[in-house]
C-alpha cells in the first residue's frame, strides 16, 4: 500500500502547484499565464514552444529524491521451490533448488543460505541429490520438473565434489528437465537419473538413464517414446538394484497442454535397470497422467503413488513391492505442479503429499 501511495503521491507532485503555496501567489500566478498568453499570441509560435517546454523545467525542480527503492523482502523472486537435499550426517546442512533461482545451500539449519549455482549455465533447477556415501558429492538436475506455462528449461545434469563449491556439467543436456537423481547407496559411480523431457516439443533425452563411472558416459537403461519422459526413480534401500520408475507422457502447446495418456504408467527393475517391468494390478488404466510415488524407509515393501487419471485418479497403497496395489482415497492433482508424495521415516501409516498445496494423511490405511 505504501508504494502505491508514493506512485500516487508522485503523480500528484508532477501536476499539481507547490506545496504551501497561499491564494495571492496562485492568484499572481494565474493572471502572469494570462500575460504571457497574449504576448505568446502576438509572437508567433516560438513563443509557443517556449511555454509549452516550462511545465518540463518544473519538474526537474520537484523533491522526487525522497522516494528511494528499499527491499520488502525475497517474495517469490526464485520461483518455487522444486526439491530439498538434506545432509543425513549434518542435519543442519541443506540445499535447496529453486524453478527460477539456481541452487542454494545453509549450514545453519536455514538461518541464512548461499547461492552457490550463480555462475553456471542454468538457473532453472529440477532437483538436487547428495551421495549418501560422501556428502561433498552433490548432483543437480538442472530445468524445472514442473509443467506450468512458467516451467524454464536447463542443460542437463551438474555434480559438484566439493560441497558445491564448483560444478561440472555431466550430460543429459538435451533432456531440459530433470525430474529426480537416485545415487546408489552402495557405489557412488552408480548414478540413476530421471529424464523428463522437453516440455513444449518432442524429442531430447527422455528416459531411465544409468552411469557406472560417476557421470562421465551415461547409458539410456528405459525409455518409452518421444513424447514420454521420467519424472522419477527410486532405489529399494535395501537392495540396490531394485529400482521403480514413473513415466508421464505430456506436452504443452501455446493452446493446449496434454498431461497424460496410454504411456503414463510406473516400472520396477530387480537387476539395476538391465530390464523392467510395467506395474498395472490395481493401478489406473488408459489415459494416466502424472504419477508421485515413494517407498516406506519403515518397510520398504510399502509403496504409495498418487495417480492423475482419467478415471479412478486417486492415492494407492501397496504391501507387495508394487506387484498389486489398492485405491485408499480419491485424492489427485493436477501434474502441473509438483503430485509428489513422501513416506514418513517412522510411521509407515503416515504420508506427506506436495502438491499446489501441502497435505498430510496419517493413519488411513
Amino acid at each position: 500500500m505504501k508504494n502505491i501511495l508514493s506512485i500516487l503521491l508522485a503523480g500528484t507532485l508532477l501536476t499539481a502547484p507547490a506545496f504551501g503555496q497561499d491564494s495571492s501567489a496562485r492568484r499572481d500566478d494565474k493572471n502572469q499565464t494570462s500575460r504571457d498568453n497574449k504576448k505568446s499570441n502576438n509572437r508567433g509560435d516560438k513563443k509557443t514552444s517556449d511555454k509549452a517546454q516550462t511545465p518540463d523545467a518544473k519538474k526537474d525542480d520537484l523533491p522526487l529524491g525522497a522516494f528511494k527503492l528499499r527491499s520488502i523482502g525475497p517474495a517469490v523472486t526464485s520461483g518455487r521451490v522444486l526439491d530439498i537435499a538434506v545432509n543425513p550426517n549434518n542435519y543442519s546442512e541443506y540445499y535447496v533448488a529453486t524453478g527460477g533461482g539456481g541452487v542454494w545451500k545453509t549450514m545453519n539449519h536455514g538461518v541464512t543460505f548461499e547461492p552457490i549455482f550463480d555462475g553456471e549455465n542454468s538457473y532453472s533447477i529440477g532437483c538436487v541429490a547428495i551421495d549418501p556415501a560422501n556428502t561433498n558429492v552433490v548432483w543437480v538436475g538442472s530445468g524445472e520438473n514442473n509443467n506450468q506455462r512458467a516451467a524454464n528449461y536447463g542443460d542437463g545434469v551438474y555434480k559438484s565434489e566439493d560441497g558445491g563449491k564448483s560444478w561440472k556439467n555431466v550430460g543429459l543436456k538435451t533432456s531440459e528437465h530433470i525430474g529426480m537423481i537416485a545415487i546408489d547407496p552402495t557405489n557412488s559411480d552408480v548414478v540413476y537419473v530421471a529424464a523428463y523431457g522437453p516440455l513444449w516439443t518432442s524429442g531430447g533425452e527422455r528416459g531411465i538413464y544409468k552411469t557406472t563411472d560417476g557421470g562421465k558416459t551415461w547409458k539410456a537403461v528405459l525409455t518409452v517414446s518421444e513424447h514420454t519422459g521420467f519424472n522419477e526413480v527410486h532405489i529399494d534401500p535395501r537392495h540396490a538394484n531394485v529400482l521403480y520408475a514413473t513415466a508421464h507422457q505430456r506436452q504443452r502447446k501455446v493452446y493446449t497442454y496434454v498431461s497424460g495418456g496410454p504411456e503414463s504408467a510406473m516400472y520396477k527393475s530387480t537387476d539395476g535397470g538391465t530390464t523392467w517391468n510395467k506395474l498395472t494390478s490395481g493401478l489406473p488404466t488408459g489415459d494416466v497422467g502424472r504419477i508421485g510415488m515413494d517407498i516406506s524407509p519403515v518397510n520398504p515393501d510399502v509403496l504409495y503413488a498418487v495417480v492423475e487419471a482419467a478415471e479412478g485418479a486417486g492415492t494407492y497403497r501397496s504391501a507387495d513391492r508394487g506387484a498389486s496395489w489398492s485405491k485408499m482415497n480419491s485424492f489427485a492433482t493436477s501434474g502441473n505442479y509438483y503430485q509428489e508424495v513422501f513416506c514418513d521415516p517412522k510411521d509407515v501409516n503416515k504420508i506427506y503429499g506436495i502438491f499446489h498445496i501441502a497435505s498430510k494423511v496419517v493413519d488411513s490405511f
